[in-house]
């Protein structure tokens, strides 16, 4: 029990510091773009905001990391309704479908009917992940007798779907691309995660420049959702996607965006209008 105890508080300890390390980061962004902040920095406001900021990031944190293991589970055969155009919900970078349970079974409840989710296993490169994309939503396509599917990324998720839609030729089966927290122009902290995929999302990566040369499909609509206060995408302006529409949600950091209520209206209001 002493040992549980032990590796539990060693558990949390690992997230809250990582949560607080990546937030340091992110204000070090902040502050040399904005210098007007390091005014305020002290005020009592200021730092309550940053502390519910880290708090509940830190809580979303830890439980999308104690969901991995459901994600590691054969997917549920769940029938897919014919004529409702099916969305599919892409990943980030360490993460698994796990990680989409709360926005999907929301979603559900709301009306929107045929939600799916893949796994994209990070030891893989971006074009092993993206034909996998094609894969499903060939699949999805059939099963529903829908010509075009719904994509929604979440940060490296985001990537491969426009990897997908601009690069891949997939643009004719996606109605619409939802990017969520996405790196569009890529994230200085990439460099410091342990994975090969990170490359691709450093700023200035090949695959970047070739997706910000690449035309926008004329065929498919994008929307790039994203927070100002995001700790992993740095600097979070770098989730904005010129040439789309673009939300700006505030108060919430990069995994929370996953369980927090604004995204979850957005997401119903721009899947509901084109889901049914």
């Amino acid at each position: 029990m002493i040992i549980l105890s032990a590796l539990i508080l060693v558990f949390l300890a690992v997230v809250a510091g990582f949560v607080l390390a990546s937030h340091l980061f992110a204000w070090y962004e902040q502050a040399n773009l904005r210098p007007e902040l390091m005014a305020r920095r002290f005020a009592p406001s200021s730092l309550a905001f940053a502390l519910s900021l880290m708090l509940r990031e830190t809580l979303w944190l830890v439980v999308t990391i104690l969901l991995l293991p459901w994600g590691w589970l054969p997917p549920w055969r769940r029938r897919i309704p014919r004529q409702r155009t099916p969305v599919l919900f892409l990943h980030g970078l360490f993460q698994n479908r796990a990680c989409w349970l709360y926005l999907r079974l929301r979603l559900r409840l709301l009306g929107i009917p045929s939600l799916h989710a893949i796994n994209l296993p990070p030891w893989k490169d971006i074009e092993s992940l993206t034909e996998r994309v094609a894969i499903k939503v060939d699949e999805l396509r059939l099963a529903s007798g829908c010509e075009r599917v719904h994509l929604v990324g979440h940060s490296m998720g985001g990537i491969i779907a426009r990897n997908y839609v601009q690069l891949r030729g997939g643009a004719p089966k996606v109605e619409h691309c939802l990017l969520l927290a996405a790196p569009n122009g890529g994230s200085k902290l990439a460099s410091l995660a342990l994975s090969p995929l990170a490359k691709s999302l450093l700023p200035g990566s090949e695959l970047l420049r070739r997706l910000a040369q690449a035309p926008l499909p004329a065929d498919t609509t994008l929307t790039a959702l994203y927070s100002r206060h995001d700790n992993i995408v740095l600097p979070p302006a770098n989730a904005r996607l010129d040439g789309v529409e673009n939300i700006e949600l505030a108060g919430v950091g990069h995994t929370s965006l996953l369980y927090h209520e604004p995204t979850l209206k957005a997401l119903a209001a721009l899947l509901g209008e084109r889901a049914a």
